[in-house]
């Protein structure tokens, strides 16, 4: 991962504290899971990338029914470890091809001690650079 993209994510540290107008604002996808991997929040930029409408997908479990493709231990198994643990942050490549367009991005797993769920965060990838959704 290039520094780049590194700096770019740890300017978003404290997403989880923002409103709900805020998270709809940010330039890239953020979903907030809860332990089982339920979605709870599905903000716009995310919407754009994946094409999915929110009120389609909260409520759903985000690695068996809204991205299957990320039911792997790479994704889903370090998800589900990380937030088992209480410690996950990691950020890594990542191709979405589940009913759409195969779309190369960076993901940041996060765990949320303050909230007790774990974020997925989404950026469009451009070689080792990340690329604002909007």
């Amino acid at each position: 991962m290039s520094d780049e993209v590194r700096t770019w994510w740890s300017q978003w540290p404290e997403v989880e504290h923002l409103g709900d107008e805020a998270l709809e604002d940010l330039p890239f996808g953020a979903i907030k899971l809860d332990a089982e991997g339920k979605i709870l929040l599905y903000n716009q930029a995310e919407a754009v990338l994946s094409g999915r409408d929110a009120k389609h997908v909260i409520g759903k479990n985000f690695f068996t029914e809204v991205a299957p493709c990320t039911d792997v231990q790479d994704f889903s198994g370090r998800c589900r470890d990380g937030v088992a643990a209480g410690e996950l942050d990691e950020v890594f490549p990542y191709r979405f091809d589940f009913k759409m367009t195969p779309t190369d991005v960076w993901v940041r797993l996060y765990f949320s001690h303050s909230t007790q769920s774990a974020w997925v965060f989404v950026t469009r990838r451009m070689g080792d650079a990340a690329a604002p959704i909007r």
